[in-house]
């Protein structure tokens, strides 16, 4: 396949440009792909809603499919508004003759956002069994209802049953859409047979422009599984580029107030010039250091922390390393604040940086004091680690210094998560494993994690590169950091001093 996969939209046509195929091949432009259209449906709509629909005779859709398949290899398919049953025999008879058999997807056009009606019900009979022949199926909740002849679904764990339901009775995966619930929240999932293959939550974006979500989200899946290979993925970044453009949509004057307003499919390509990358998402960086994150529960210090095993010195060497790490820290986080472009950045990361001094070195000095014998000097991994995030601060790319200190964040708070779990009464380190639970850090983390993926998606190739490898390096760096053993002093007292510090 080229680097341009050709994506097939067969979908009615929105005169306003919100939906339908005009915003399936603006979405599919802004997804990577090259958009072609069959039309099987003309409207009458606008923001405002749907004032008439003319279905063309079926014939003349089959004659438009087949000049494009003669003509243009199709990589993925997206199937949205059909109008009629015979429209619907008509695409189910072109797909299951397309040669070598592409990614379809169905969004199931039956409700508008407007609440109009857009299939009549031989037509929603005949859909049944077109479900067969998609990979994934898009309903909003009221279509999900429809399929699964019920009158309404009222909660997201009704969404999950009923999707779960529809993919074992058709064999396809469901995206199910919680947008239509009430709530701070707005989540989505890709559903099999088997259940949830991957869930997807995030703050709801009040908004009323709405115009054309559904057919935007579908054509940019059929376009992005077809870059991708791969549903959750493709699914994942379908989603953020979505909520980018409904987000967006406020810079856009379209339509009279009242109506439901268009997305800005152009928004993120028109800001960066970039499309939606893999490798431009945290998940996916997360993702690929999963080795490197077992690796860091499996250390001695981290196994023998949470049971309580871990000798007194070498706790109290773990705590002289931290205690020199977070001094430094401070001042490249204050290097961050120095180059963020907006004061809610600034903010951020200077408030980071003084927490990181007067909170997270709070426990250290009770520990330590401040008349305490230095207990040992930086170790080569504190070392290593601390001119690895000093070069990059001098290098003066907020990007990338973003990307080499968020895994002190997410590291830190995904090992917490584990170690405060592990903590009990009597336990001899309780009070440092309780830091590990702060609601404080969880925010701040997504918060470093928000930031972050923005510059990561703004980037372009050669600083996504940086970035990458800033990222990894500093996650590398923390397991060496984890992984460090105390050099034994030859002074027996300043070790028995050491031990007295860990004891607190």
């Amino acid at each position: 396949m080229s680097a341009v996969p050709n994506i097939l939209a067969i979908a009615g046509s929105d005169p306003s440009g919100g939906a339908g195929v005009q915003a399936d091949l603006k979405s599919i432009a802004a997804c990577g792909g090259y958009g072609m259209a069959a039309i099987t449906a003309l409207t009458a709509q606008s923001t405002q809603g749907v004032s008439g629909v003319h279905v063309p005779p079926a014939p003349f859709l089959r004659a438009q499919l087949d000049a494009i398949a003669a003509d243009i290899r199709i990589d993925a398919v997206k199937v949205g508004m059909l109008g009629s049953a015979e429209i619907v025999d008509e695409v189910a008879a072109f797909l299951r003759g397309l040669p070598g058999r592409p990614p379809v997807v169905l969004d199931p056009v039956m409700v508008a956002t407007s609440g109009d009606r857009l299939l009549d019900v031989d037509a929603e009979r005949a859909l049944h069994d077109l479900l067969a022949l998609a990979d994934v199926v898009t309903p909003n909740l009221p279509e999900l209802a429809v399929l699964c002849g019920v009158p309404r679904i009222d909660s997201w764990a009704e969404a999950l049953a009923h999707a779960a339901d529809l993919a074992r009775r058709h064999d396809v995966l469901v995206l199910a859409k919680g947008g239509h619930l009430d709530g701070p929240a707005c989540p989505d999932a890709l559903v099999g047979a088997d259940g949830v293959r991957a869930e997807f939550v995030a703050d709801r974006i009040e908004t009323t422009s709405t115009h054309g979500t559904g057919c935007s989200l579908s054509a940019a899946l059929a376009t992005l599984v077809a870059r991708e290979r791969d549903w959750v993925w493709a699914a994942r970044l379908a989603r953020g580029w979505l909520r980018d453009a409904i987000a967006s949509a406020a810079d856009l004057e379209v339509g009279a107030p009242g109506g439901h307003g268009p997305l800005h499919h152009a928004a993120a390509l028109w800001r960066t010039g970039g499309l939606p990358r893999r490798d431009a998402e945290l998940d996916a960086w997360w993702e690929d250091i999963a080795p490197l994150r077992a690796a860091i529960d499996d250390v001695w210090f981290v196994r023998a922390l949470g049971d309580g095993s871990l000798d007194r010195a070498d706790f109290a060497h773990y705590l002289a390393q931290d205690s020199r790490y977070l001094r430094t820290y401070a001042r490249v986080l204050s290097r961050a604040a120095e180059l963020a472009p907006s004061l809610e950045e600034q903010t951020f990361w200077a408030a980071s940086a003084h927490r990181c001094l007067e909170t997270e070195l709070a426990l250290h000095r009770s520990r330590l004091g401040d008349d305490e014998v230095d207990p040992a000097p930086a170790s080569p991994e504190t070392v290593a680690y601390l001119d690895h995030l000093r070069a990059i601060a001098a290098a003066g790319d907020l990007g990338v210094l973003a990307a080499a200190v968020l895994p002190c964040y997410w590291l830190y708070q995904d090992v917490g998560a584990r170690l405060a779990a592990a903590n009990r009464p009597g336990h001899p380190y309780a009070d440092w494993l309780a830091t590990y639970a702060s609601d404080g850090f969880d925010l701040a983390t997504r918060e470093a994690i928000r930031w972050t993926q923005g510059h990561a998606r703004a980037a372009d190739d050669a600083r996504l590169a940086r970035m990458r490898a800033a990222f990894d390096a500093s996650s590398r760096h923390e397991l060496a950091f984890f992984a460090q053993r105390r050099v034994a002093a030859a002074d027996p007292a300043a070790d028995r001093s050491r031990e007295r510090v860990a004891a607190g």
